[in-house]
């Protein structure tokens, strides 16, 4: 199992050391679609949970509230050095003189001097307010070379400690690395045992590029509840888990940090506790090899315009690896 990289510290810490030298938590909070849950849930997760790791986007729109649970909860006594929160560059500003304005007023959200990793949301650049899906014209040329530039002065100048990328493909991820004079410290991607997306991981060990799995749990609203899974159901039952601690854990066993998002206390404080036990080989085998594999979170109604492209499918947007 690839463990290689893991840090054992306590159950509340364990952790994943970055190109950079920094390291990055191993279960993080995600905060996508967490509306007006975001305060309790990131505040829950830190104060009470012993989560060290919150993941959310200017696209979330739950930024201004998750700062006010940063302050609230760092006012308990918790120092922001031990925070790892990551924040994610939106479409319509990816051009090289939007980056900057674009981290500085996430910063505001957030309530913070510095994130300590900033990742490019989607590789697709859409017009300010482009339609669901877009029209025609309200896909706009990426000018990658010149966005990853300005994200690694960010870098320099200490307002990001790490930077790196989301939904990309290998055919972006080598073209990236063609240019990069910081490569990525991370690439996060969706990733579960219905979707293991193997290529985009191994490429990114190759590059010694940490993994991040969002969706580490399948998706209800996309049609694979991987929770009610029969065979991570048997497997939890026999090892005397909750499933989503199975899901999580096969992520961690594989050498990615996962984010899971939950909005409900109780599951929060249950997800964190995939430290201190391994799924079995046997089990975790099966684990990676289910059948059925899928991509659920696509981009489909973001960036596809059938009819004037430039993405006429969802292929297109995969660059037709999958």
């Amino acid at each position: 199992m690839a463990q290689s990289n893991i840090e054992p510290t306590n159950h509340k810490a364990e952790s994943f050391k970055l190109l950079s030298g920094h390291t990055i938590p191993a279960v993080g909070l995600g905060t996508w679609k967490s509306g007006d849950e975001a305060f309790k849930s990131v505040f829950t997760a830190i104060v009470e949970g012993g989560y060290r790791h919150i993941d959310t986007a200017k696209q979330y729109g739950v930024q201004e509230n998750i700062g006010l649970a940063l302050k609230e909860a760092m006012q308990t006594g918790i120092q922001r050095k031990d925070l790892f929160v990551t924040s994610k560059l939106w479409c319509a500003d990816l051009s090289p003189d939007r980056v900057r304005s674009a981290l500085n007023n996430t910063l505001q959200e957030l309530q913070l001097d510095y994130l300590d990793l900033y990742l490019i949301h989607w590789p697709f650049r859409l017009k300010e307010g482009a339609s669901r899906p877009p029209k025609d014209g309200e896909v706009l040329e990426f000018d990658m070379e010149g966005v990853w530039r300005e994200m690694e002065k960010l870098v320099k100048d200490g307002l990001v400690r790490d930077i790196g990328v989301c939904n990309f493909t290998l055919k972006k991820l080598n073209k990236l690395l063609n240019f990069a004079k910081t490569k990525p410290s991370v690439c996060q991607m969706e990733m579960h045992p219905g979707w293991r997306n193997d290529k985009i991981l191994e490429a990114c060990k190759k590059n010694g590029i940490h993994v991040t799995a969002y969706s580490p749990l399948g998706s209800q609203g996309a049609g694979r509840d991987l929770i009610h899974d029969p065979t991570v159901e048997r497997i939890a039952k026999k090892l005397n888990k909750s499933p989503g601690q199975i899901l999580l854990k096969w992520g961690i066993q594989r050498g990615t940090s996962v984010i899971p998002k939950s909005t409900h206390p109780d599951r929060i404080k249950e997800n964190i506790k995939a430290f201190g036990w391994e799924i079995p080989e046997k089990d975790f085998q099966t684990l990676c090899s289910m059948t059925d594999q899928k991509r659920l979170l696509h981009g489909e109604i973001l960036f596809v315009n059938s009819s004037a492209g430039p993405f006429r499918c969802v292929a297109d947007l995969w660059d037709h690896e999958d």
